[in-house]
């Protein structure tokens, strides 16, 4: 069953933050990972309107998604973020309904 990886993000370093953006696409195709959304239009609906960036990744379960983002290599691609690059709200869900 698929998972999806949902980022909100502030971009406070641009060319820090590129380093990250720049190497992550090969490190999530390793997971079978397809993006939905990256960046892009947007319109906040409700709540404060902190986050100016939005990412929305699909894998493939919801264990190959929490293996990339415990990645070594993610881990080494975020640090350029985690360093002042940028705030990111990180999220993986998995598909289905489980409310009872």
């Amino acid at each position: 069953m698929p998972a999806y990886w949902i980022s909100r993000c502030i971009i406070n370093d641009p060319v820090s933050y590129k380093r990250y953006t720049d190497q992550v696409p090969s490190i999530i195709a390793q997971y079978g990972a397809k993006v939905l959304a990256r960046g892009g239009k947007y319109q906040i609906m409700e709540g404060p309107e902190i986050f100016k960036r939005f990412v929305v990744l699909e894998f493939p379960t919801f264990e190959s998604a929490v293996e990339c983002f415990q990645s070594d290599a993610y881990k080494a691609a975020a640090s350029h973020r985690r360093n002042g690059g940028g705030i990111v709200e990180n999220v993986i869900v998995d598909s289905g309904e489980f409310t009872k």
